[in-house]
């Protein structure tokens, strides 16, 4: 059943997970000013998923219970599957700056393909056990929040070598009936207003790292369960006509001998598999990264060329303002263009779903990680000053000085100077605010940093053959 954005309020209603905000216990995940943002954000993928016009786009047919589910629950079974979710998550975050809940996709395609594995070596049954998980998820149109980065402690110690031994998330006991759980998971977005913890591991293991090669779902509510999240966006900032509609939500989530039931546990200590898992998931991840700042690109590329409009400047006929649009339409177009190819030539798995290509899916990402400052840059130079000067919509109001604001503040005769300071409080929002801060942050480190991409490339990258290329050519 999709749900509609009421029927998902009032789910997170039923719900009564331990949150704190800046000291304060949250009493109610949706009726909290903090978290409204984030709300707001996966709302809208629920609504999406009713509009006729984006249902090709948003919704699939589930190849498990043959039901329309929403894509963001959907398994891929082919490329045109990785090309639509790539579609949708450009689609939804060109509205809401980061719509968040494609990381369901994400997590349910890594563990479709590395439960279907580990079963094959170790004669588990995790893949039953996650398609029973899978068919509920889909069937009540749930939203996961995924939880993967550990504490860490020291760079340079693997997980069984810390000082502190819950400093990674680690399995302290199992029994017939389960396993218990204890530690961190330290970045984890949009947790507070979803239903369930999808816990993936963070990376490679060793046989001496296997208590920590754990992956489960846990309500979000679940005993033991604590998180204390930062605000979503900049709620009720006068000032901020993108980000106090919607936001994200990052949590601290603290597990305290959390206990997980063994239908709910889809890794217990099979090590070898542990960076298989990780290794899935970011390759999907890293798309959804791609068309999650595509779609910050599309709002950045139309906001600047208004604003340069707006400043008096036609982007068509003026040199400069037309080779930085331009610029800003090849960075934003060009990293794109690598999910688009890494969904070509995605290629099923062993488990029978498909995965992108991982060389495009982190050369995109690579590029769109590096390149968010040439994007906020060419944002700066074109608008200008009062881009961070502009009055708060309340100034606009004050008797008299208003009025004068209106007037001397104007660009372009033809358009007003409400329209020109209200692209300017946008621009400044998503690019030089708080917020702004975040997705630069977000861009470079959220889905694996710069360094984490590279090393994949180096590692999928057929250099071998381009060498064989070479010593044919050079004929040594």
């Amino acid at each position: 059943m999709l749900k509609t954005p009421e029927q998902f309020e009032d789910s997170l209603r039923d719900l009564n997970p331990t949150v704190y905000i800046k000291g304060n216990k949250v009493q109610s995940v949706v009726d909290e000013p903090l978290l409204r943002p984030g709300v707001n954000a996966i709302s809208v993928t629920y609504e999406y998923a009713l509009l006729p016009e984006y249902a090709e786009t948003m919704t699939a047919i589930s190849h498990v219970t043959g039901k329309k589910v929403n894509r963001l629950l959907h398994i891929n079974t082919n490329q045109d599957d990785l090309l639509k979710k790539l579609e949708m998550t450009r689609l939804l975050c060109r509205e809401t700056g980061c719509a968040q809940r494609y990381l369901c996709h994400d997590a349910l395609n890594a563990l479709y393909e590395n439960t279907n594995n580990t079963d094959l070596k170790y004669g588990t049954d995790y893949h039953v056990k996650f398609l029973n998980y899978l068919e509920r998820v889909q069937d009540e149109d749930l939203t996961m929040c995924v939880a993967m980065t550990d504490a860490k402690g020291d760079r340079t110690k693997r997980p069984h070598e810390q000082h502190n031994p819950d400093l990674y998330l680690r399995m302290v006991s199992r029994s017939e009936d389960g396993i218990v759980v204890r530690g961190i998971k330290a970045i984890v977005t949009g947790a507070p207003y979803t239903h369930e913890i999808l816990v993936l591991p963070t990376r490679n293991m060793t046989f001496q790292d296997k208590d920590y090669a754990i992956s489960f779902a846990v309500p979000i509510d679940a005993p033991g369960v604590e998180m204390v999240s930062r605000q979503a966006g900049r709620p009720k900032e006068s000032g901020a006509p993108l980000t106090s509609q919607y936001g994200q939500a990052t949590a601290q989530i603290l597990f305290d001998d959390v206990f997980i039931p063994w239908d709910r546990v889809f890794l217990a200590g099979e090590w070898d598999f542990a960076g298989s898992l990780t290794e899935s998931f970011a390759t999907h991840h890293r798309v959804s990264c791609i068309g999650a700042r595509a779609g910050l690109g599309d709002i950045l590329i139309g906001a600047t060329a208004s604003m340069a409009e707006a400043n008096g400047l036609d982007p068509q006929k003026t040199g400069h303002v037309r080779e930085k649009i331009a610029d800003l339409i090849k960075f934003v177009e060009s990293f794109y263009a690598c999910g688009v190819t890494s969904a070509v030539f995605g290629n099923e798995t062993n488990a029978g779903n498909f995965k992108p290509d991982p060389v495009y899916a982190n050369i995109g990402k690579l590029l769109q990680g590096t390149h968010i400052y040439d994007m906020f840059r060419i944002v700066h130079d074109t608008t200008g000053g009062i881009l961070v000067s502009s009055p708060y919509p309340e100034d606009m109001e004050i008797p008299n000085l208003g009025e004068k604001l209106n007037e001397y503040l104007q660009g372009n005769q033809d358009i007003s100077a409400d329209y020109r300071i209200s692209i300017a409080r946008l621009l400044e929002d998503i690019t030089a605010s708080y917020q702004g801060g975040w997705y630069s942050a977000i861009s470079i480190s959220g889905g694996g940093s710069p360094e984490a991409t590279r090393l994949e490339i180096m590692r999928k990258y057929d250099i071998e053959e381009r060498k064989s290329l070479i010593e044919k050519i050079a004929g040594v």
